[in-house]
């Protein structure tokens, strides 16, 4: 009884944070959906990139693009950054693991692209040189933070979006971080193909 008596608190805890960030993340949300969709309407492309559990939903976003959402459509341009032990020890042999992502931006972005990251905390180096990365390259950059947001708010541009959950629990972050992804694609996709 104890066992289920957690898990019945573990998705109470789980609904109610989601029904607390509805107001804080929506109209960022649908400004990031217009952006992306803009993006991928003008031949640009998506880069996606996140550290630790924030990867997984980078991953979880890009391949949702690439491949499909909730309907069949053509496959839409995204990329997850590559953080296989082989692209981020050669990087870090030469350049530092701080320009892990950075590297990759400079040498796949485009101007007119966009960079989405995902953070639980906004303050890893390699997150924000990636930024950096990403506005020398004239893109726009989505990012997807938690909390106070970190050191990440500082470094956006005017024309970049922060879409932030008001949660600090990890797995509470990390969850609504997907659900921030399905909405994204379910947005993009609606723009580019219409409704259901």
């Amino acid at each position: 009884m104890e066992y289920e008596t957690l898990v019945e608190q573990l998705f109470h805890h789980s609904i109610n944070a989601k029904i607390d960030c509805v107001e804080a993340v929506t109209p960022a949300l649908v400004r990031a959906g217009l952006v992306l969709a803009e993006c991928l309407l003008a031949d640009g492309k998506v880069l996606v990139c996140g550290n630790g559990g924030s990867s997984l939903n980078a991953q979880f976003f890009a391949t949702t693009l690439m491949n499909q959402g909730e309907r069949e459509r053509p496959g839409l341009p995204a990329l997850v950054l590559d953080n296989s032990s082989a692209t981020l020890t050669a990087i870090e042999n030469d350049y530092g693991l701080n320009d892990a992502f950075a590297r990759q931006v400079r040498a796949l972005g485009q101007p007119g692209d966009c960079l989405v990251l995902f953070t639980r905390t906004g303050v890893p180096a390699n997150l924000l040189n990636a930024v950096s990365a990403a506005h020398e390259r004239e893109m726009r950059v989505i990012a997807i933070t938690a909390g106070d947001g970190g050191h990440l708010p500082v470094l956006l541009a005017e024309r970049d979006i922060e879409v932030r959950v008001p949660l600090v629990s990890r797995f509470r972050i990390y969850e609504n971080h997907l659900l921030l992804s399905f909405a994204l694609c379910e947005l993009i996709e609606y723009q580019l193909f219409g409704g259901t």
